[in-house]
């Protein structure tokens, strides 16, 4: 059955509203919850930064029965894969058990702001796949020597072990981050615009190099950007804190200002041409039924900014997700 989570962002919002903000989804009817992780905002006249790993430890005491997830860290520069690990079994252990760990090979906004490399793609890539053997590892229980190209351990060992398994999903935005999820990670994390692109260059791509491996058919968690607005005005504010998320030059900057000031120098139809607009609940069931019924997700994150975002989460709980539920296969 399809689990319905809703995206809490710190590029968007303060850690304490963030938590407002769990409780209300979790009251509204959420599954879940993913929680995005970074170090700079997307802008830098809108945004907020905060530490994604505190604020999900308060969520994990505000709420009872959701899961949780990050959506996504990076455990190859700022953090040690082993350090994201410890991380995850203690929000697992907080939690009561609810959480899963999102990965990603990142950002330069989150990077280099600490003086850190950014390699290409590829090194990001061969980073990951060590990192991805280390959280495993560790996670399920061993005292781990590693002697990698890029990370070690000597006798490493999680002396506050998750209560259960904790499952490991990646993003992926092509068919070699899918491969490397699908066979190195539980499942696969992915942004959709366009259902069959994301079908042809991501979900069939993981699902081949799973059964390949012999291994299970990755879960598959679908995210979709959605404004919720009825008129421009309204749209172009509700997205204030994220027009940076689309400009030109968004992997490899470092300061929120430069996103700023590349976003706003496009024409204003063009920046919210690349986000979903929903201005009535039945288009924002049609923004999201088709992560469902196309894409086939085990997970569809509802990402969702609007001028007033608690009235939003209560409306998505009573209007919207019954009718996804109605949709997803049993």
């Amino acid at each position: 059955m399809t689990a319905f989570y809703y995206f809490c962002g710190h590029e968007q919002w303060q850690p304490e509203t963030l938590v407002q903000h769990a409780r209300a989804a979790e009251e509204a009817g959420f599954d879940g919850l993913l929680v995005s992780e970074h170090f700079h905002p997307w802008v830098d006249d809108a945004g907020a930064s905060g530490f994604a790993f505190a604020t999900l430890g308060a969520i994990a005491q505000a709420t009872r029965r959701v899961r949780l997830a990050t959506g996504v860290a990076t455990p190859l520069f700022r953090y040690h894969p082993a350090l994201v690990a410890q991380a995850a079994a203690t929000l697992d252990r907080l939690s009561g058990g609810r959480f899963d760990l999102g990965v990603g090979t990142g950002e330069n906004i989150n990077e280099g702001p600490l003086g850190l490399p950014f390699p290409k793609y590829a090194e990001r890539a061969d980073r990951m796949a060590e990192g991805l053997e280390i959280m495993r590892r560790l996670l399920d229980g061993e005292k781990l020597t590693y002697g990698g190209r890029y990370y070690q351990t000597d006798r490493a060992r999680l002396y506050s072990p998750p209560r259960g398994r904790v499952a490991i999903w990646m993003a992926a935005g092509g068919p070699r981050s899918a491969a490397l999820a699908a066979t190195r990670a539980d499942g696969v994390i992915t942004s959709v615009k366009d259902p069959a692109e994301t079908m042809e260059k991501v979900v069939s791509p993981a699902r081949q190099a799973a059964a390949a491996a012999g291994r299970p058919a990755p879960t598959v968690v679908a995210t979709r950007w959605v404004i919720h607005a009825a008129a421009e005005d309204d749209a172009w504010q509700a997205l204030r804190a994220w027009r940076g998320l689309r400009a030109p030059g968004r992997l490899e900057a470092v300061d929120p200002e430069d996103l700023r000031r590349r976003a706003d120098a496009l024409p204003r139809s063009e920046v919210l041409g690349r986000y979903a607009l929903a201005p009535d609940t039945d288009a924002l069931l049609a923004a999201y039924r088709p992560l469902v019924e196309e894409v086939g997700a085990d997970v569809v994150t509802l990402q969702v900014a609007s001028l007033h975002q608690e009235e939003t989460i209560a409306l998505l709980g009573r209007e919207v997700l019954p009718r996804l539920r109605h949709t997803a296969p049993l």
